[in-house]
């Protein structure tokens, strides 16, 4: 029981967007999947916003790295 009464709710994992796709190798090609952890500054998004397991989100990071350097993605920008 929390403090007021009301019960916890065991926190609810966020659905992995790889699996949900089918996806088992990540490319640098395929930028409309890369843009999904792409924030609208140009950041990668965190483990805990995108649901990705450690191993997905380093590939992911990599992926994004290498699309950045073929001008496929942005690189981070200060919003003005």
């Amino acid at each position: 029981m929390a403090r007021h009464g009301k019960p916890i709710k065991p926190a609810r994992r966020k659905p992995n967007p790889l699996h949900a796709r089918g996806v088992d190798r990540v490319d640098w090609k395929d930028t409309a999947l890369l843009r999904t952890f792409v924030s609208d500054r140009g950041k990668i998004r965190s483990r805990r916003v995108t649901g990705l397991t450690g191993q997905q989100q380093r590939q992911v990071a990599v992926a994004i790295r290498n699309a950045r350097e073929m001008a496929l993605l942005p690189y981070p920008h200060a919003g003005r």
